[in-house]
């Protein structure tokens, strides 16, 4: 990451999430959250994030290209969301001078723990990784925020639920797609609505780097893919040696 110097609390942004299967975008001032909105559709974040941008800069009297600083949902995650998500944050940063900050998508979905009746100690944050595989790390409750114990990684579900802490609760659209491992492992489940990453927790991570001037080089930022993405697997199988 670059480091800048510390920004006041006037400064503009915008926090954008494509990670997951429903995407949303944030606008604010400083620690203030404007209004958050949530695309209508899943999977369809190339087609609303634009619309959802301009609307909310609109409504709220900012031009996009006057932002300061943009927060976004660096993965691991959808592949195709994360390129339009970070794609977006690159070029306003390079066209507009606006300054970013890649938030890992995982230690975004953790907070979500907070909310929770009784917010856990630990929490283990699970996302699909399709070929019966996840990506996953643990978080540890500190002074009122979830922090990573690990670097994310892609896993065996059950090797990964093996080695996560007793009496960790778990979160996380992946949830959905290993129920068979997550049932053995016998882990406390929380609510459903906490499972969606969301562009305001987005701008609480990237507001609070931004502050300590931990920035990220818009020229060689790239998604947090974790595994390189499937078609270019399925590239290299077919031109072998090129």
């Amino acid at each position: 990451m670059q480091s800048h110097a510390k920004a006041g609390d006037g400064v503009r942004w915008l926090a954008v999430e494509t990670s997951g299967r429903i995407g949303g975008v944030a606008v604010g001032v400083g620690p203030a959250v404007l209004e958050a909105r949530t695309f209508r559709t899943a999977l369809r974040h190339a087609a609303e994030l634009l619309p959802a941008v301009e609307g909310l800069c609109r409504d709220h009297g900012l031009r996009p290209d006057a932002v300061d600083e943009v927060y976004v949902s660096g993965g691991p995650g959808s592949f195709t969301g994360l390129r339009i998500g970070v794609t977006f944050a690159r070029t306003l940063a390079l066209a507009c001078g606006a300054k970013i900050v890649r938030v890992p998508t995982l230690t975004v979905i953790a907070q979500n723990a907070l909310e929770a009746s009784e917010a856990p100690a630990t929490v283990a944050v699970v996302l699909d990784a399709k070929r019966r595989r996840i990506f996953a790390a643990v978080f540890a409750l500190e002074d009122g925020a979830y922090r990573p114990t690990q670097e994310p990684a892609e896993l065996d579900p059950d090797v990964f639920f093996a080695t996560v802490p007793g009496g960790c609760a778990a979160l996380g659209e992946g949830l959905a797609y290993h129920g068979d491992a997550v049932e053995r492992a016998g882990l406390r489940l929380l609510p459903d609505a906490l499972n969606r990453p969301r562009a305001e927790v987005v701008h609480r991570i990237g507001y609070r780097e931004a502050r300590e001037g931990r920035y990220d080089d818009p020229t060689g930022m790239v998604p947090l893919y974790i595994r390189r993405p499937e078609a270019e697997e399925v590239w290299e199988r077919r031109h072998p040696g090129i």
